[in-house]
């Protein structure tokens, strides 16, 4: 038994995602301010199998049952990506705090619907799962940046890719929101934005679509700042790869694993300026365990979540603009 249990928030999870299974479950598992109370799955056996496999008290055939549920405080959502609006806004209705994973939604204004409804429940939180901001590495890069380290940051490329063709993969469905930019170029339009402290002014897109799925399987795009750009490239026919470039007027910085590092080594910086190389590293973080913990420390303290819908919606609309540039064959402007 947990030792706080009494002060450990309740935890139900809504569908059997690989992310959920692979990471999030075994991290709320983990935790000693959460307690994972209960499973949802349409597929029945597959929510019972989950529930033998980790443990867990309770499993449901609906997520409905979930959310009825008085032994669940907050939910976790790895739903496809055309349910997670739909799904949060159901469980603020029956009282439940949300953490969704990403991306927030199919569509900024989406996202607003998500926002509006929000604002109804004060009282409840909700938080899209960006897991990678939760490691320590990018504390250490963005202080590093603050400090002149590099001088002022021109340049940040990023890119996250990995193959899956089978036609099955909600990856490959357009209905379900899939597609290369929305499973993982997410991650690189949230990463620059992170980096230069700022939303990019405009943006310019290319994709290479599908023509049976509709998908893109790969966008290349680029975002322009006020004082820089990024250069940023998503895959899912390609082999898994992630990297992250920041180029300064006085030196860059490469990030080994920007996204999902390791949680058992250390993350690896190298950093390169006039006098030569020097490779920092970060010690092993689990930043799916700090990511669930900082969404319970808020919901128990009643303190403002890390990551706000605000910042949600913002990188949307870069999404979202990244979308219209492609089809639109321009660049498009942002306000």
């Amino acid at each position: 038994m947990k030792q706080n249990e009494n002060k450990a928030l309740k935890w139900g999870v809504l569908g059997a995602a690989t992310i959920a299974i692979d990471q999030v479950i075994p991290a709320l598992l983990e935790s000693e301010i959460c307690d994972l109370t209960a499973i949802a799955s349409r597929d029945f056996l597959k929510a019972k199998e989950i529930t033998d496999q980790f443990h867990i008290p309770n499993y449901f055939d609906s997520y409905e049952k979930l959310l009825e549920s008085n032994d669940v405080d907050a939910v976790y959502i790895p739903l496809p990506n055309h349910l997670h609006v739909k799904w949060a806004i159901m469980a603020l209705k029956k009282g439940k705090h949300v953490l969704i994973e990403k991306p927030i939604g199919m569509t900024a204004f989406e996202t607003d619907e998500l926002i509006q409804a929000s604002k109804e429940f004060t009282h409840l939180k909700v938080m899209e799962a960006f897991m990678y901001r939760f490691h320590p590495q990018w504390k250490r890069v963005i202080n590093l940046l603050g400090e002149g380290a590099i001088g002022e940051v021109r340049l940040v490329e990023a890119s996250f890719s990995f193959f899956e063709d089978d036609p099955n993969s909600i990856v490959n469905s357009k209905e379900c929101g899939g597609g290369s930019l929305m499973d993982v170029g997410c991650y690189p339009v949230s990463i620059a934005r992170l980096i230069f402290g700022a939303e990019p002014i405009s943006v310019m897109a290319n994709m290479d679509l599908d023509p049976h799925l509709g998908v893109d399987l790969s966008t290349s795009g680029i975002l322009e700042f006020e004082h820089g750009r990024a250069i940023i490239y998503s895959s899912i026919r390609q082999f898994e790869n992630q990297t992250v470039k920041i180029s300064g007027t006085e030196g860059k910085i490469v990030v080994e694993l920007p996204f999902n590092p390791s949680k058992d080594e250390p993350s690896k910086l190298t950093i390169t300026r006039n006098q030569g190389s020097a490779d920092l590293f970060v010690g092993p973080c689990h930043q799916y365990l700090v990511q669930v913990e900082s969404f319970a420390r808020a919901v128990i303290d009643n303190k403002e979540v890390p990551v706000s819908l605000y910042d949600s919606l913002r990188n949307m609309k870069v999404i979202d603009a990244l979308k219209e540039s492609h089809e639109q064959q321009r660049k498009i402007m942002l306000e």
